[in-house]
């Protein structure tokens, strides 16, 4: 008997590939998802898909429970507990989906336990030590400019690196003092900038872009060589980069380091956790809470102060 070189994995049923893409095409109509939220769900769904042709040989929509318990314990022995709770979350809102078009009657997730996982504070830095960060980067040169005027604006803001990096020119009013960012769920919002970032991205837009671009054009605020703007990935390489200069430890490093120290600092100066929430794009305020850990002791001291039974 000839003998083939087959994938690893079986493909996935087609007609779970079909409810995959329904599902995925549903939630950027009704929702307006981002197309790196499609790609994560259809990207778990898949691998479940996957997993059934390999071993269990049913159906998505067929799926019993036992089985997707079997799925989140192989899953478990591969992924950590963060991304065992990111695929949890998608399969509860596939089947909850489902469940409400009348594809299916009962949702086999309902039972599913969440992973534990430990409590993952973000890694803040101090205010001298941002102040360090800052002043990393080499202002002779026009790239080290953009950098700094690209750290400010960080800073001053609280923007996820994505949305910092995909800025466009139109979306920044220096004479206002503020920029709108698209965030998560092609949600916008206005964010303001702040004296010192307003003057580091002018001196950036009159002394280093024009130098970085060469007569090319792009509407893109902040600019490579290649004309086009920064990928997040060339973002955080960068960041590493000038927390070497400026003396930070790695474990104090992550690609959004500065958006938690902007949240930290805001909270330990006595800004209200509701409007650090808008600041930062959360839809849930239970996401910004986690940055009162490091001002616990500045929040019961206002409320010492400022509370009539204090």
């Amino acid at each position: 008997m000839r003998t083939a070189h087959w994938a690893t994995h079986l493909p996935a049923n087609a007609a779970d590939l079909a409810e995959i893409d329904n599902f995925c095409d549903a939630l950027w109509l009704e929702d307006g998802l981002a197309k790196a939220t499609l790609d994560s769900y259809r990207s778990d769904l898949g691998r479940l898909g996957l997993w059934l042709a390999d071993n269990a040989h049913e159906p998505l929509l067929d799926i019993r429970e036992t089985t997707l318990t079997a799925f989140i314990a192989h899953l478990a022995k591969k992924t950590r507990a963060t991304s065992q709770a990111r695929y949890l979350s998608t399969l509860r809102r596939f089947y909850r989906w489902q469940v409400g078009r009348g594809r299916i009657v009962v949702d086999p997730t309902l039972k599913l336990a969440n992973p534990s996982r430990p409590s993952r504070l973000p890694k803040v830095m101090s205010e001298k030590q941002v102040e360090a960060l800052l002043d990393a980067p080499d202002l002779d040169a026009p790239l080290g400019l953009r950098d700094r005027a690209m750290l400010e604006t960080l800073y001053a803001t609280g923007l996820r690196v994505s949305e910092l990096v995909n800025l466009k020119l139109h979306e920044v009013s220096l004479a206002d003092g503020v920029l709108r960012a698209l965030g998560k769920g092609s949600k916008e919002r206005l964010v303001p900038l702040g004296q010192l970032a307003i003057d580091w991205i002018q001196r950036y837009l009159n002394e280093s872009r024009p130098d970085i671009l060469k007569g090319q054009l792009s509407d893109d605020l902040f600019v490579t060589a290649r004309g086009a703007a920064m990928t997040r990935q060339a973002f955080w390489q960068l960041i590493k980069r000038y927390a070497l200069i400026a003396g930070i430890a790695p474990d104090k490093l992550s690609p959004h380091v500065l958006r938690h120290a902007f949240a930290t600092h805001l909270l330990n100066h006595g800004a209200d956790l509701r409007v650090v929430q808008l600041l930062l794009g959360h839809a849930d305020i239970s996401t910004t809470q986690i940055y009162t850990h490091v001002a616990r002791e500045r929040l019961k001291s206002l409320h010492a102060v400022h509370h009539p039974r204090g």
